[in-house]
């Protein structure tokens, strides 16, 4: 894989720290800026939208830029953004930069899967994929215990400089490595906003998106509630909610380096092995959660399937997009993010049932459930990419 590859990923395990490190640093953001934790809260959901939105509408301003310019115009507002964020006292104010940051990194994302795919043969877009996305399974098991203790020791301004710090080397690596030519929207002959856009009208493209946003929304709906289930069903001590989390983000990384390998010769038999087994594994967790040493095996387990599963359909958005190829990277980034932003609200409303903190694990299953149920009739789509005649 070439090097710029991994300047990029760099670059997202700063932007997934920032995205996920936020839940450990709610209780110290509100009391210090005097609003609810449930206020505090917002500034969440704010990132959530501001990437599902801002995905496509950053990526169609960006699409005539030069890619490099573009990147690097990226990753330096995501860094300013938590600067003024780690300085300000005003709520209002922090609010603002994660919709910023939001913009920032949902257009950098955009442009960044595409230019990964762009960087190697259309044969290893999967692996290429997976070395870009694994920056956010390294976020998952490093960035985020390492910007909660170092919340916990000096405040959450720190974590937010922490973060800022973290992109100048990726800026620097951007501005190094990253080939200084333009995007591919603007090549000669390159399709028109209007052509590339339409291409969301195409069955097969609106499946695969379908698909990674469900499968992601199931992910994300239970890792944001595994603390309660740590401490609460599991009955161990808040020290092992760090140790839980980085269980599940080794899983995410053996998960998405394996799949890579895979997705793009043999997607179907991903999807085939590893979603029944994902399936299976939420009801299991939730059944066996009160067990430690059948929590910590299954939370690695889902991790590993669970970025198996999504990453591969990610790749396969972006080969359903190759007619839009200044676009496509942000129709992922939108698949990946609506699943982000809707799996936690559809997990919490489990929460006052009578499974309380099992809940979202259940939830979980069924939105994997629903997932394979659709995608069972159009199996050929993710198998091999090439059934839009089969949807027609």
């Amino acid at each position: 894989m070439p090097l710029p590859l991994y300047l990029l990923a760099l670059a997202v395990f700063a932007m997934g720290t920032s995205e996920f490190m936020l839940a450990g640093l709610l209780p110290d953001i509100a009391s210090d800026l005097d609003v609810t934790v449930g206020a505090a809260g917002t500034l969440t959901s704010a990132f959530a939208v501001g990437m599902v939105v801002g995905a496509p509408l950053v990526a169609a301003l960006a699409r005539d830029w030069p890619r490099r310019s573009g990147l690097l115009g990226f990753v330096l507002a995501f860094a300013a953004a938590h600067a003024v964020g780690a300085v300000t006292t005003s709520f209002p104010v922090l609010f603002a930069t994660r919709v910023v940051a939001a913009l920032a990194n949902a257009g950098f994302l955009a442009v960044a899967l595409t230019a990964a795919a762009a960087l190697v043969p259309p044969d290893r877009k999967g692996r290429a994929l997976a070395v870009l996305l694994s920056g956010t399974t390294v976020a998952t098991v490093a960035g985020v215990p390492g910007g909660s203790v170092l919340g916990t020791a000096l405040g959450w301004r720190a974590a937010f400089w922490a973060v800022a710090a973290l992109c100048l080397p990726a800026a620097l690596g951007i501005l190094k490595a990253v080939p200084a030519g333009r995007a591919q929207g603007e090549a000669a002959g390159g399709p028109a906003l209007r052509t590339e856009l339409a291409q969301l009208t195409r069955p097969p493209l609106i499946l695969v998106m379908l698909l990674g946003a469900l499968v992601n929304a199931a992910t994300f709906g239970s890792f944001t509630f595994l603390a309660p289930v740590v401490t609460d069903t599991a009955g161990l001590g808040e020290l092992w909610i760090s140790v839980v989390l980085v269980l599940f983000g080794a899983g995410s990384f053996a998960g998405v380096t394996v799949a890579g390998r895979l997705s793009d010769r043999r997607p179907g038999s991903v999807v085939a092995v590893g979603g029944p087994l994902l399936l299976l594994g939420w009801p299991a967790l939730a059944v066996l959660a009160d067990e430690p040493a059948a929590l910590f095996a299954l939370v690695f387990a889902q991790g590993a399937l669970s970025f198996a599963l999504g990453s591969t359909l990610i790749a396969r958005v972006l080969h359903e997009a190759a007619e839009a190829p200044s676009m496509a990277g942000s129709y992922a980034t939108a698949a990946l993010n609506a699943g982000a932003a809707t799996g936690p609200l559809v997990a919490a409303t489990t929460l006052g049932t009578t499974a309380g903190n099992l809940g979202p694990l259940w939830a979980s299953g069924l939105l994997v459930a629903v997932a394979l149920l659709v995608a069972f009739p159009f199996r050929a789509v993710v198998a091999a990419g090439r059934s839009a005649e089969v949807l027609r």
